[in-house]
């Protein structure tokens, strides 16, 4: 398995990077695992006293104790060691259910929301997401690229090294495109692996409002073609739950999706069991269905025989004081759960993928292992790029970050506040360089 660098200029990559007295070395992998599901959650090989070799970008090789030298024939001019100084390396977070671009904030919402209203009824005051869409249609790209970029280097600096970012708040063709390109720009300015998906689909914009089939009509007609032809997603996205889209509504446009190439990754199952999206995730093939903080046993059996990945978003519940996705039932059941931060500024304002694996932990009763797997190998598979992130194996990106010297790997979640991570690698390069 190989991953060739694509989006890297490779005169400014060293020829190799090798880091050494590793304390503890996790999320390797040499067996081209993809996703990990039910009790293979539970299994996150490492080995301590180690080290990683990274050549090109891309992992080399990995073993403990004395790590080969330096140079190796290939020009020691070139390359770079680095002392981990008895931290950890893992795999950078694979953060695969994000809102990022997004123009100004919503704490008035905050207030609202410790005052007793619902986020339902937030939206139909028109807040929520209506209220992010007029802030957007009077930014300009400039603007929102500025705001989304302090964000993504707050969120690298935390750990992640892959990241699914969704449109949304535009509501309009031009709008949708606008965010849209703000994501492709993020993509091309930063060694951050960037997926994008297209979420016009993510409530009715007001010159629709009462016209909802209208809207549909345009999200397939209009939005879907526009987007399709200057090449701006790799997905494509619906909010199907009551109040939002039917299931109806969310497989026409999953259907007009794939005449253009472009697989679902599915909202279901946040504010109602009844919403429908589960099956018609499963019944298109969606990548992944996300949120299913009101999924049910009958929803799990559907996952059962399907290729679509169930994504946990427990930031979510936490902010909205929301139930939690029954994640080990979900585990129990073989599923390969992923876990991701949902970061909008509505219902969940932060990316820290730390702060999640912890709430994952003290909040849905996963183990350390299989938080830590939820958030790295299945993250990647959540968004179709398990083959090169996700894990530490030869071929792979070479995504990794290092902490201060901990334990062992439960003290990650455990110390839930504590900034551990001292720096994150993409593609072999500290983050900023």
């Amino acid at each position: 398995m190989s991953y060739k660098l694509t989006k890297i200029d490779a005169k400014h990559l060293p020829m190799r990077l090798l880091v050494k007295n590793i304390g503890i070395l996790a999320g390797i992998d040499t067996g081209g695992v993809s996703k990990r599901c039910g009790d293979e959650m539970s299994q996150l090989t490492a080995i301590n006293d180690a080290w990683i070799l990274v050549e090109d970008g891309l992992v080399a090789d990995f073993g403990t104790l004395s790590p080969p030298p330096s140079g190796g024939g290939r020009g020691e001019a070139d390359d770079q060691i680095i002392d981990a100084h008895g931290g950890a390396v893992l795999p950078c977070w694979c953060d695969s259910h994000t809102h990022l671009v997004w123009a100004g904030s919503r704490e008035g919402e905050f207030v609202d929301k410790i005052n007793g209203l619902s986020y339902a009824e937030i939206a139909r005051r028109g807040g929520g997401i209506l209220n992010s869409a007029d802030r957007l249609h009077e930014a300009t790209e400039q603007q929102l690229f500025d705001q989304a970029m302090r964000r993504v280097d707050e969120v690298v600096a935390k750990g992640t090294g892959a990241i699914e970012i969704k449109s949304g708040y535009g509501l309009n063709t031009r709008d949708e495109l606008k965010m849209l390109r703000v994501v492709a720009r993020i993509a091309d300015s930063t060694r951050l692996r960037v997926v994008s998906t297209f979420l016009g689909a993510h409530a009715v914009g007001r010159e629709f409002a009462g016209r909802q089939a209208d809207y549909v009509d345009h999200v397939i007609n209009d939005m879907l073609p526009a987007v399709a032809a200057e090449g701006l997603a790799d997905y494509v996205d619906v909010f199907c739950d009551t109040g939002f889209f039917t299931a109806t509504e969310t497989e026409r446009i999953l259907e007009a999706a794939a005449r253009y190439g472009m697989r679902g990754k599915i909202h279901a199952q946040e504010l109602s069991p009844d919403s429908g999206g589960v099956q018609a995730a499963v019944a298109h093939r969606a990548l992944s269905v996300d949120h299913l903080e009101s999924m049910t046993d009958a929803d799990i059996d559907l996952l059962r025989d399907s290729d679509t990945i169930p994504t946990a978003l427990p930031g979510t519940s936490f902010f909205l004081n929301m139930p939690f996705a029954p994640a080990r039932k979900m585990i129990e059941a073989g599923l390969p759960l992923a876990i991701a931060s949902d970061y909008n500024p509505g219902s969940t304002p932060s990316g820290d993928m730390k702060f999640v694996v912890s709430l994952a932990c003290i909040k849905m009763r996963l183990t350390p292992a299989e938080a830590i797997n939820a958030a790295t190998i299945n993250g990647a598979a959540a968004m179709g790029i398990s083959d090169a992130y996700g894990s530490l194996a030869p071929g792979k990106v070479a995504n990794f970050f290092i902490t201060e010297p901990i334990p062992s790997l439960a003290f990650l979640p455990y110390a839930y506040t504590t900034p551990l991570i001292r720096r994150t690698y993409l593609a072999g390069l500290p983050a900023g360089q």
